[in-house]
């Protein structure tokens, strides 16, 4: 297994300052999602993100992942339409690239009015469905992570099963199959070998219903991080275990300068790198 973390970690960051980090703290690699604060466009920043990735690997690190904002559960079949287009000009781009995995979410349901979780999952398999060939034309694996509406493995598990491809699979994020309930051992047993990516974070409950969580440093918080990792090395998980720490989306998180240095010595405790 190697080890990573989105650049969603630090959004004030250069990308001279990512890589610097990187290599400093012994990370392998990172996930491409923010650039000087801002989501990217596979168009419109395409010449951007090409240097990010070339400068980054010039210095040893690889890009393993883009973290696409594309979502599928949207009722205009317009909006879907978008989606799937852009999520071409994606895989497009890691094909070029050399980077191997586009993360794609399922998206939040629509409210107040939200449809029945046939017709969510309807609208997600059938966009998946649209890109399958570029996906393995290109040798990019399009990965659903487990998020919002599709927040449990059981979720993410039974769209692969409907879509069946090698080139669709899953990102695990720690948290949210926790929190639907299911234990590290159900995830391993519904997702098993289409895991693509996995997203470690810890959290802990902030309320008395557990319905709300505050984001931790590694080891600080309730989620079973240690089993996670522990089942992902049993089952002969060879990818990347990427940090997630929402800095981005939560501002008064512990800046990069602390988080990403405790979350790689963290998890350097273990054997497993």
């Amino acid at each position: 297994m190697k080890l990573a973390f989105s650049t969603l970690a630090c959004p004030q960051w250069s990308m001279k300052q990512i890589i610097d980090n990187a290599v400093r703290l012994g990370y392998q690699g990172i996930e491409l999602h923010i650039l000087d604060g801002k989501e990217l466009d596979p168009i419109r920043d395409a010449a951007r993100i090409r240097r990010a990735v070339e400068q980054s690997r010039a210095r040893g690190i690889e890009t393993c992942a883009f973290d696409t904002p594309c979502t599928f559960n949207h009722a205009a079949l317009v909006t879907r339409f978008e989606y799937v287009e852009r999520l071409r000009h994606w895989i497009c781009l890691a094909h070029d690239l050399h980077v191997p995995i586009v993360r794609v979410f399922g998206g939040t349901p629509a409210m107040p009015l939200c449809p029945p979780r046939s017709t969510i999952e309807r609208r997600v398999v059938e966009a998946l469905c649209q890109v399958v060939l570029e996906a393995e034309e290109a040798i990019v694996t399009v990965a659903l992570e487990t998020h919002d509406a599709f927040g449990s493995a059981h979720s993410v598990a039974s769209v692969l099963k409907q879509v069946r491809s090698p080139f669709i699979g899953a990102v695990w994020n720690s948290q949210h199959p926790h929190c639907s309930g299911e234990s590290v051992e159900e995830v391993c047993r519904l997702l098993g070998e289409d895991i693509a990516l996995v997203h470690v974070k810890d959290a802990q409950h902030i309320d008395h219903h557990g319905e709300r969580w505050q984001a931790t440093l590694l080891g600080e918080g309730e989620l079973p991080v240690r089993e996670q990792l522990y089942a992902l090395q049993q089952m002969g998980y060879q990818g990347y275990i990427s940090v997630k720490w929402g800095k981005k989306w939560h501002p008064d998180l512990p800046g990069p300068e602390i988080a990403l240095p405790q979350h790689i010595r963290w998890l350097k405790q273990f054997p497993y790198w």
